[in-house]
């Protein structure tokens, strides 16, 4: 919603039900009512150019690449020599450029729904998306992901879900079937990568979506970040029956950011890589499945015995 003040215009956004911010706007630059949603864009002087949809933000020019490269370099960059990379959503660009990046890369497959998305995008937000729907090695396809990743014969090295809330018509891509297919879809080793809601302003939905992962992936590393945009701080997570982004140093991190020569990383890094997975208790309490709960509880019941002794 937007609220007209003087010549101005302030765009809130909530969290929940009872909390949320605003972001100052100096000028609409566009609107589109399309088959799926409602788009603007618009120029703040914070943040740039911003991109919203029905209503929230997606994406902006300055500090688009806090969630972009947290989406695709933890996963991509933990994996020896990844070749494909699937991409749902994503329809600004951003996550296709960086998962671009890396050299060993030789396709990127991005389904987007809504084919006005990337259109407005390839416009307005080149600062976003860097020319990347011009890469040869990108493959651009409209239409219903669901369908493509219940059907597809290919195999990916990562599939990154960069999507709004798991409201509505997404909800369908949040659900534990889609996520089994993503599964399935994945070549050995491969990685799915998501975001999976706010900590604070949506535990419940953190909750549920890493209960949910837990019971079909044999490894899930959920990660936080805080996003300006969003305004809050944000869960991810690595998915995987085989790939553990977690057990990679800052060191070899780094090693491999050199080695593949990965340029214009504003965020990524080593020592990020190591720092975004060290979760607060509270975050802990939300994401570790209940058998693992017991466990711990276990070993702390067991520690305080021996003392005890």
């Amino acid at each position: 919603m937007t609220e007209t003040v003087r010549d101005e215009q302030l765009l809130m956004e909530p969290l929940n039900d009872s909390t949320g911010f605003y972001i100052r706007a100096s000028r609409l630059v566009g609107e589109w009512r399309t088959r799926h949603h409602r788009l603007e864009i618009f120029d703040t002087p914070h943040y740039g150019r911003i991109f919203r949809l029905d209503g929230c933000n997606m994406t902006s020019e300055r500090e688009e690449f806090v969630y972009h490269e947290n989406l695709v370099h933890p996963a991509l960059t933990a994996h020896a020599a990844p070749k494909k990379v699937l991409i749902i959503g994503g329809g600004d660009g951003g996550a296709a450029e960086e998962a671009l990046k890396h050299p060993s890369v030789e396709q990127v497959v991005l389904c987007e729904a809504d084919p006005e998305v990337i259109s407005i995008a390839r416009e307005h937000f080149f600062a976003v998306h860097r020319g990347a729907f011009d890469n040869p090695r990108l493959r651009v396809l409209n239409g219903d992901c669901v369908k493509l990743v219940r059907e597809t014969p290919e195999r990916f090295d990562l599939i990154a879900l960069d999507l709004d809330d798991p409201v509505g018509p997404a909800a369908a891509l949040y659900s534990a079937d889609f996520f089994q297919h993503c599964r399935m879809a994945l070549a050995p080793g491969g990685a799915l990568a998501l975001h999976i809601g706010a900590p604070v302003a949506r535990p419940e939905r953190v909750a549920e979506l890493a209960q949910r992962l837990n019971g079909i992936f044999r490894i899930v590393r959920p990660y936080t970040i805080y996003v300006p945009l969003y305004g809050a701080q944000w869960t991810m997570a690595v998915c995987s029956d085989k790939l553990d982004p977690k057990s990679l140093t800052a060191d070899e991190i780094d090693r491999r950011i050199e080695q593949r020569k990965l340029q214009d990383l504003r965020f990524y890094n080593g020592e990020t890589h190591e720092g975004v997975f060290a979760l607060p208790n509270f975050i802990r309490d939300l994401v570790t499945p209940p058998r693992l709960k017991l466990q711990m509880r276990g070993r702390r019941l067991g520690v305080v015995r021996t003392a005890a002794k």
